[in-house]
């Protein structure tokens, strides 16, 4: 088995899945992102939409695959962002701030693999929701 298929494999089990395959490649996984607010505030919300094809790459321009989305996020309102990553273990992340400001308001995140909640988080002045440390 080469590296990928190995961290593949690896990332599978650690959802708690049988590895997939086709004769195309791995099977993506559906990673759906959630945000919400207790009280109304401007936020700033990078997320990974997409696999970055290396680690180079993504250390080069983080940014590239990060987008980042400026919302009003009010109570009852969330913001939600669905993806399709290979390998969610290593990609799949989405932080909101509030920036500068007196607003502490309380953040929530939610990030979701295949239908299943696999990190939650919240804060006063962000949140940040991933299956790896940054």
């Amino acid at each position: 088995m080469n590296r990928a298929g190995a961290v593949v494999t690896i990332a599978a089990l650690a959802l708690g899945a049988a590895p997939q395959a086709t004769a195309q490649g791995p099977v993506p996984h559906q990673v759906r992102y959630t945000v919400t607010a207790d009280q109304p505030t401007q936020a700033d919300i990078y997320y990974r939409a997409v696999d970055p094809p290396t680690w180079a790459d993504y250390s080069h321009n983080p940014y590239q695959f990060s987008p980042k989305a400026e919302v009003v996020l009010e109570p009852g309102r969330p913001w939600v962002f669905d993806a399709t990553l290979v390998d969610p273990n290593r990609w799949a992340m989405v932080t909101a701030t509030s920036g500068v400001g007196p607003d502490q308001p309380t953040f929530r995140c939610e990030l979701t693999v295949d239908g299943v909640v696999v990190a939650t988080h919240s804060g006063p002045k962000g949140a940040l929701c991933s299956l790896r440390s940054w």
